[in-house]
């Protein structure tokens, strides 16, 4: 059963390191178990077969994560692998909606809009908010607003 982890110690010159697993456990590597050993270096994160050796817990089959596999929106951590589809779309939205400012991450072109004076808005008017889904493999649906992100940057990000 594959687990994940974090490299801890990496001894280039020795060829092995530690792995701290999702337990916080410490394993045992050798860099002749690594699929990508061009990869590894402290902090990388990875994927391994938990196994035990005389010394104790250790860790083969190990696959380093490449970095660029996650990108960050709105604060929330996405791997790029487990996005499914995403899609682009404008929804109508009443001018006066508040911003929940709990939660919203302030952008420029949220403080813009702002500073407009209020009494521009008509009540019911509409705006076009555009707006980025996107869907997991795991079924799980984020939608953003372009109030929260840069959505053609994202876009961008989305399509490597």
């Amino acid at each position: 059963m594959a687990m994940n982890g974090t490299i801890t110690t990496w001894f280039k010159d020795k060829g092995f390191g530690f792995i701290k697993d999702e337990n916080g456990e410490n394993r045992y590597f050798h860099v002749i178990k690594v699929a990508n050993p061009d990869l590894i270096k402290k902090d990388a994160a990875v994927t391994f077969e938990p196994t035990t050796n005389n010394k104790g817990l250790s860790a083969y089959a190990v696959k380093v994560i490449p970095e660029s596999k996650y990108i960050y929106i709105a604060g929330e951590r996405l791997k790029l692998a487990s996005i499914k589809s995403f899609v682009v779309f404008s929804e109508e939205m009443p001018v006066e909606t508040g911003i929940d400012k709990e939660n919203a991450v302030l952008s420029v072109g949220l403080l813009m809009n702002n500073i407009k004076p209020k009494s521009a808005a008509k009540p019911g008017e509409m705006r076009a908010v555009k707006k980025l889904a996107i869907t997991t493999f795991q079924g799980t649906t984020l939608i953003f607003s372009e109030d929260e992100i840069d959505v053609e940057a994202t876009v961008k990000m989305l399509k490597v």
